[in-house]
């Protein structure tokens, strides 16, 4: 590794540990020569997850969208936001550990979905509304009652 300030090419590493969940190792290391100090992050290289859109359109997965939509179903509702990171950490996990190179986003809303009823119903209605684009009234409606069907069980 090379010295960032000198550019020299021998560092020795001061300290590991690891950070992000075990996802990565943080190293303390200073160079050899100039004995000047740095910190450098190294992490597993992750194969690109590719999310299918309904209109056909492709785009990289994001859990930062994820995450800002539990954020806006949840507003105003009493559910933590290292649950809903916690959400979305099982979801990302799901997807890579399925092997597969592109997922639809239906699917991704689906396991939204499937997660968010058992936290907050009233956060569920709002995402379902929004992720199925609701047409009218009684569309709504009958999405009450499967959830409603769903919590007598």
């Amino acid at each position: 590794m090379k010295c960032p300030s000198c550019h020299h090419n021998g560092t020795r590493v001061l300290d590991s540990r690891p950070v992000d969940e075990g996802r990565s190792i943080r190293r303390r290391r200073e160079c050899e020569q100039c004995h000047y100090r740095f910190t450098t992050f190294e992490k597993v290289e992750e194969m690109p997850l590719i999310v299918v859109k309904k209109e056909g359109t492709r785009e990289e997965f994001s859990r930062e969208k994820i995450l800002r939509g539990l954020i806006k179903a949840c507003e105003k509702r009493p559910v933590a936001l290292e649950q809903l990171e916690h959400i979305t950490q099982e979801i990302e996990k799901e997807l890579r550990n399925g092997g597969v190179a592109e997922v639809k986003s239906e699917t991704i809303g689906e396991m939204v979905m499937e997660r968010l009823s058992s936290v907050d119903e009233v956060a569920y209605v709002r995402f379902a509304s929004v992720y199925r684009q609701f047409k009218d009234l009684n569309v709504f409606i009958e999405e009450l009652k499967e959830l409603i069907k769903k919590e007598q069980r």
